[in-house]
């Protein structure tokens, strides 16, 4: 058994949509649902839309890390995704980056593999992905960087968190 952190980003079409439409696709290996981030873009790009954020808690009895991965890229495939290695913070319909995986023990998976490093080498870095994680689990520890709450306390990442917009509005449910 394992259990994942997934992050789910979409900045282009039925942003919220996609991000639904991922979750029908993961199914019931989906534990926990964040609320939805309306976020700036990376870098403040004023040129892309704005994304809508969320974390999702997956659990699958059978799932190896590289299982994962592979769910993610068929969301993204789904959802029409299309990458572009030049453009890597280019607009997209979804992104879904697998943050953490933990085994049946509750062991953190650490891998350096060029496919599928973990913990995701840029999540300490990234207030949309530690923001939303605080909703579904407030005692968050990222792997080799600590505590998700003390991450998002750094200056640079509490700037970026204030620059977050709760969306009530909209869930992270299925359509289904």
């Amino acid at each position: 058994m394992s259990r994942a952190v997934l992050s789910l980003g979409s900045n282009l079409g039925d942003r919220i949509g996609y991000l639904r439409r991922a979750v029908d696709l993961l199914g019931d290996r989906v534990l926990l649902a964040s609320g939805v981030y309306e976020t700036p873009p990376w870098e403040n790009d004023s040129a892309q839309p704005p994304y809508l954020n969320g974390v999702l808690l997956c659990l699958d009895p059978e799932a190896e890390p590289a299982d994962w991965l592979a769910l993610a890229r068929a969301c993204e495939t789904d959802a029409g995704r299309v990458r572009d290695p030049e453009h890597r913070f280019a607009p997209r319909t979804l992104d879904v980056d697998v943050i953490e995986v933990h085994t049946a023990d509750d062991q953190p998976v650490v891998s350096a593999d060029a496919e599928l490093t973990l913990p995701h080498p840029r999540a300490h870095l990234r207030a949309f992905v530690l923001k939303p994680w605080l909703d579904i689990q407030p005692y968050a520890r990222l792997t080799g960087h600590g505590w998700v709450t003390d991450l998002l306390n750094q200056p640079g990442l509490a700037a970026d968190a204030a620059a977050m917009t709760p969306r009530p509005d909209l869930l992270l449910q299925s359509d289904a």
